[in-house]
C-alpha cells in the first residue's frame, strides 16, 4: 500500500498538470470565415477561421474591396489607441461587415464617433472583452448593429477567450448567411 500511494499520486498530478483549459470549450464549426487583423494575430482561430492581416492604410483605402473579401475585421487591444483616430470614423461606417474592437471596455462608441477620445472616454463595461459594431442604416437614417462580449465570470482564461472568440465567430456567420 506504501508503495501504491506514491504511484497514484503522480499519475493524478500528471494527470491535473495535463488538463487542456479549453477541452470543455466547444470549437467554431460553421462555415469558413476569413477575417482581416489589425493587430496580432489571435490564437483562437481552428480549422474553419483563417486571419489575414490588414492596416489602418488597407482598411481605409480599400473599404469596399475589404468588405467584399473578407466577413469581419477585428481590431485588436495594441491596436485600439490609433483606431480611436476620426479618420477612420467614416470607413467603420461604410464597411459591409461587422468590425469587433478586441478587449475594449469602452465598447465601440469611441471608434464610431467624430471628436469621442478613446483615452478620455470612460470605462463603461469592464467586463466587457469585445464590442462588435455594424452600420446598417442609410445617408438619411443613423442605425446600427453592436453586440458585447464578456469574459465567463470575468476570468481572462484560455477556455473563455476561446468561447468568447466562439461566440464572435457564430455572430458572423449568422451575419453573413
Amino acid at each position: 500500500m506504501k508503495k501504491l500511494l506514491p504511484l497514484l499520486l503522480g499519475i493524478l498530478l500528471f494527470l491535473v498538470g495535463c488538463n487542456d483549459d479549453t477541452a470543455n470549450v466547444q470549437a467554431y464549426s460553421g462555415k469558413n470565415l476569413k477575417i482581416g487583423v489589425i493587430g496580432e494575430t489571435p490564437e483562437f482561430g481552428g480549422e474553419k477561421v483563417s486571419f489575414e492581416t490588414i492596416t489602418f492604410d488597407d482598411l481605409k483605402n480599400n473599404t469596399k474591396k475589404i468588405s467584399d473579401d473578407l466577413d469581419a475585421i477585428l481590431i485588436m487591444k495594441e491596436s485600439l489607441a490609433e483606431a480611436d483616430d476620426d479618420q477612420y470614423v467614416t470607413t467603420y461606417n461604410t464597411l459591409k461587415i461587422p468590425i469587433f474592437f478586441m478587449q475594449s471596455t469602452k465598447l465601440h462608441v469611441p471608434f464610431v464617433n467624430e471628436g469621442v477620445d478613446y483615452d478620455e472616454f470612460p470605462e463603461v463595461q469592464s467586463s466587457n472583452y469585445a464590442s462588435g459594431f455594424l452600420f446598417i442604416g442609410s445617408d438619411e437614417e443613423y442605425k446600427d448593429q453592436t453586440w458585447r462580449y464578456e469574459l465567463k465570470d470575468n476570468e481572462e482564461s484560455k477556455s473563455n477567450i476561446q468561447e468568447v472568440f466562439t461566440k464572435i465567430f457564430n455572430t458572423i456567420e449568422s451575419i453573413s448567411s
